[in-house]
């Protein structure tokens, strides 16, 4: 039986798109990288550099054109920069046109916890070690607690979410007992919130005796202000004011 005409013509084209498409793939993967591409994605500042980041890409080469995209194991790579300290996730991906490209998202720091030496805290409850590169702008934590960092961490993320206490926070103090004491922006009274339960009641209870002293103008009598009571603040007024 013969072979139509047509059935023959669709099935070279077919053979050739195939050829081109192998030898295409083939000589695409013997080029050498172009360039490195580099984004950070999350909204922090760096607090690693490029430069260390290439370092990390490129190992030994001496430069990233010099990198064969056949001897490149993504996976590796990205392994290798998620044991860098600062780094949280890392995407490493090479382009059709040679270039290695790596998306990296770094850890966030909560909280600056004071000690020898200093570290961050970050959203994980995780220690992280200080940048020489950029100095983060989070509480200081001082002190010495019986508090697990998780609890901490809980209790910080939480004051981050409410508007007013992030802005009115800027340290924590931990005592032996476990309970914390806040540290004011703009104020020299402490504020004792025990331990870090009922967190919400405690932040409402604080917002409302704040409001109603602030409009007052009673905020500079006291020297302490105690959350750690159910349904009440207990307020202590420095001596220097008197009743």
């Amino acid at each position: 039986m013969k072979i139509p005409w047509n059935i023959i013509k669709f099935a070279v084209l077919i053979g050739l798109i195939v050829f081109l498409f192998g030898f295409s793939a083939q000589r695409n993967k013997y080029r050498n990288l172009t360039k490195i591409e580099i984004e950070f994605v999350d909204e922090n500042s760096p607090f690693i550099t490029l430069n260390s980041v290439n370092k990390m890409l490129i190992q030994n080469a001496d430069s990233v054109t010099s990198i064969g995209k056949e001897t490149l194991v993504l996976n590796k790579i990205e392994k290798r920069l998620l044991k860098h300290p600062m780094i949280k996730n890392a995407d490493v991906f090479v382009s059709i046109d040679g270039v290695l490209g790596a998306k990296i998202a770094q850890r966030k720091p909560i909280a600056r916890i004071t000690g020898s030496p200093d570290f961050y805290l970050d959203d994980e409850g995780k220690k992280m070690p200080l940048s020489k590169v950029f100095s983060a702008r989070v509480p200081i934590v001082t002190g010495t607690s019986k508090t697990d960092f998780v609890e901490l961490k809980e209790l910080i993320l939480n004051i981050n979410e409410d508007e007013i206490m992030m802005k009115s926070i800027v340290g924590l103090h931990l005592e032996p007992n476990g309970d914390i004491k806040l540290k004011m922006r703009k104020h020299d009274f402490t504020v004792l919130f025990g331990k870090p339960i009922h967190m919400k009641n405690k932040f409402q209870k604080f917002k409302a005796f704040y409001k109603k002293t602030k409009e007052d103008s009673l905020l500079s009598r006291y020297k302490l202000v105690n959350l750690k009571y159910d349904n009440q603040v207990v307020a202590t007024k420095n001596l220097s004011h008197g009743e």
